[in-house]
């Protein structure tokens, strides 16, 4: 991230009321001293978001999203924080320019990888400029590929000989450095694994370029597609291929084309559609997904037409389904993919195509008639077991009334008796996620008096000098580093606020992510002096008690006779301390 200037996000951040903000995304009721609201980070039906004015910060009951404008409009339009800071400064009316730059990698431990493949894909772009790449170039031009394009996507050539090893040896870089970017091969004899290909990089999320897809062009080969081998900075459930030219174009537009190959989302590109990220393998994983869900769109799944395109789009649909996305479908009549299918019938009946997906449930119907015989008894009654058991998963009642109808005048089937097996069947899917959510609940491992604590001391500088004085140090590591972060903040600054904090933790996700976790948890706790000595007190005691606990197995396990009085004596001074302290 680019260096800001943290007075500025400051003043942007108290120029503006969070519930002013909040109110353009999801609607707000009062109730108290707080707003409340369907929370836009979760399948949420009943509102179980709170936002304080007060405090300038929201909280979500149910999922545990927390923090405060930025956060929220960060991971509401899934932007970096310094887009969303752009966005609340100008709904503020404040000038705030800043140059947006990708995820600073060069000190990161794979810092020479991304160089490397960096200076592999300047050394390709160049090949396909010289008279070794006319071939190449012609080839792209004559699938419509323009130069301007050629450029965006940074398409490049690989030769032969060894040419880029050797470019980047005399570059200064070792054998290793070279391998473990996957551009090399030391299996019998050093050599390039990329050779007489079409180079298109491949980016991570942030726009890194990670690794490489080579195609043929001028020569058979069995291999019409070569990717880079994973490595430490490629991993191809982690990206989704043309994310980081696609996301400002999804977002303006609310719709995610997700299609099966490289080729096809760059022809979707190149001919305007600029919405499409393709997947880098056939199913979707649950990085992907999650990144996909931040976007908070309509997703349409536009997989190959064959039987596995076929199979891809019920799994990935179902995938999606599973984890609160409900996407549309485009089938490709006609044609294997849209490249082709482009080829064949041209972009205005595509784009036509794109107007009018169908639901995954229609998508579904359909797809579990597959090779079955709906004359014969025993396939109908097939088809309908499929049918039943995918509705029970449905969340949607009156979706699922309306199919049990359809399916009841097609056959010929009792409805009644349907709706009773679905309605069995979802009662106890329902009761084993209920269970599973009780057993997976993270949230409630935070200890009262600890979270409340840190609390008041982001919230008020004396609550700081008072830690300080009465207790002064936290047991554990991620306490202590919070509590050198407070205190380093409050010493700056001279002054301290739970929204101000979070964001000067911008940087530091794994802390922000703890202390979202407090406000999510403990957020409506109203500190007083009272409360806090009452918290300080208990936390002495437990750690008291656990200095006690620790002496005693000690003294069980010592023979040496002095140093077990030492050790009585030490214990009997901890004890003393406990009474002091209240412990009845």
């Amino acid at each position: 991230m680019a260096y800001i200037d943290e007075n500025k996000i400051n003043e942007i951040r108290n120029s503006v009321n969070i519930v002013d903000i909040i109110k353009e995304y999801v609607p707000l009721t009062s109730k108290g001293k707080n707003f409340f609201g369907v929370c836009p980070f979760h399948e949420d039906h009943a509102p179980s978001m709170s936002v304080s004015s007060d405090k300038q910060i929201y909280r979500c009951f149910s999922c545990g999203a927390a923090g405060n404008v930025f956060t929220f409009v960060k991971d509401y339009e899934n932007v970096s924080f310094l887009e969303a800071v752009s966005i609340v400064a100008r709904k503020a009316g404040i000038l705030f320019e800043y140059t947006d730059v990708k995820k600073d990698v060069t000190s990161s431990k794979n810092a020479t990888t991304y160089k490397v493949l960096n200076d592999a894909s300047k050394f390709y772009q160049n090949n396909l400029f010289t008279k070794n790449g006319e071939t190449a170039l012609k080839y792209l031009k004559d699938r419509n590929f323009d130069l301007s394009f050629i450029k965006e996507f940074e398409f490049g050539l690989s030769t032969n000989n060894n040419s880029l090893y050797n470019f980047l040896n005399k570059k200064g870089y070792s054998d290793s450095d070279v391998e473990k970017a996957r551009l090399i091969s030391t299996e019998k004899y050093t050599h390039d694994i990329f050779v007489n290909r079409i180079m298109i990089p491949i980016h991570d999320l942030d726009g890194n370029v990670v690794g490489f897809t080579g195609r043929i062009y001028n020569q058979s080969d069995d291999a019409k597609y070569i990717n880079s081998k994973e490595s430490e900075v490629f991993q191809k459930g982690k990206i989704l291929f043309n994310y980081h030219l696609a996301k400002n174009h999804i977002r303006n537009q609310h719709e995610l084309i997700i299609v099966e190959g490289n080729m096809d989302a760059l022809k979707l590109y190149a001919s305007g559609i600029k919405n499409v990220v393709a997947l880098m393998g056939t199913a979707l994983t649950i990085d992907q997904v999650n990144v996909i869900k931040k976007l908070r769109t309509k997703v349409i799944l536009m997989m190959d037409s064959d039987n596995a395109g076929k199979l891809g789009m019920y799994q990935n649909g179902n995938i999606l389904k599973a984890n609160g996305i409900d996407p549309f479908i485009v089938l490709l009549s006609g044609a294997k993919d849209p490249d082709e299918y482009i080829n064949k019938f041209g972009i205005e009946k595509f784009q036509n195509l794109l107007k009018s997906p169908s639901s995954f449930l229609n998508y579904k119907l359909d797809y579990f008639k597959e090779n079955l015989n709906l004359d014969d008894v025993s396939d109908l009654s097939k088809y309908i077991k499929l049918v039943l058991s995918d509705l029970k998963k449905e969340p949607d009642k009156i979706l699922v009334e309306i199919t049990l109808k359809k399916l009841s005048k097609d056959y010929n089937l009792d409805y009644e008796n349907m709706m009773q097996e679905v309605e069995l069947n979802n009662a106890k899917e329902t009761k084993k996620i209920i269970k599973e959510e009780k057993q997976e609940n993270p949230l409630k491992k935070l200890d009262e008096a600890v979270a409340s604590i840190l609390l008041a001391m982001m919230t008020d500088g004396k609550y700081i000098k008072s830690f300080i004085k009465q207790l002064g140090v936290f047991p554990e590591k991620w306490q202590r580093n919070l509590v050198n972060e407070i205190r380093y903040y409050y010493d700056k600054n001279k002054t301290i606020n739970t929204a101000d904090f979070i964001t000067y933790l911008a940087n530091k996700s794994d802390m922000q992510d703890i202390v979202t976790r407090i406000i999510s948890n403990y957020g409506d706790i109203e500190i007083t002096d009272e409360l806090f000595n009452e918290y300080i007190k208990a936390e002495k005691r437990k750690i008291l008690t656990a200095e006690i606990k620790e002496i005693k197995e000690k003294i069980k396990g010592e023979k040496d006779i002095n140093k077990k009085i030492e050790l009585g004596n030490e214990l009997t001074r901890l004890k003393k301390e406990v009474d002091n302290n209240g412990d009845n």
